[in-house]
């Protein structure tokens, strides 16, 4: 294993660990509660983007391949085929992105993360 992925490794388990001493006080019901739906959401989001993910990832592969094949039969046409290849690319990834834009949004908007802390803490 390189030295960079284990010292990420023991970053992030440092950090998780780090974040559970937040929760140590507070009343359990809110806690748990609070943990729950922002579990939940963390879960939906990572769902949401590994499809979204999966989906564009197909749909790029499948597009390169047609302007691949069409650049093979008609060499000449490669130029108008590479611009709406790029065009029809740039139109997939944006979809990934908008799902990382809602997942963001779930994450910080949705779940007043600063009162589900205060909640917990008091």
């Amino acid at each position: 294993m390189s030295r960079k992925r284990l010292i990420g490794i023991f970053s992030a388990a440092l950090l998780l660990s780090s974040a559970t001493m937040a929760f140590a006080a507070g009343d359990p019901q809110v806690q748990s509660a609070g943990l729950w739906v922002f579990f939940g959401i963390a879960i939906a989001c990572g769902f949401g983007i590994g499809v979204a993910a999966l989906g564009t990832g197909l749909g790029m592969g499948n597009a390169i391949n047609g302007a691949l094949q069409g650049t093979a039969r008609n060499p000449e046409a490669g130029g108008k085929i590479m611009t709406t290849m790029i065009i029809g690319l740039a139109l997939i990834e944006s979809l990934c992105i908008y799902a990382l834009v809602i997942c963001f949004i779930l994450v910080f908007k949705i779940p007043d993360m600063g009162a589900l802390f205060q909640q917990i803490i008091k």
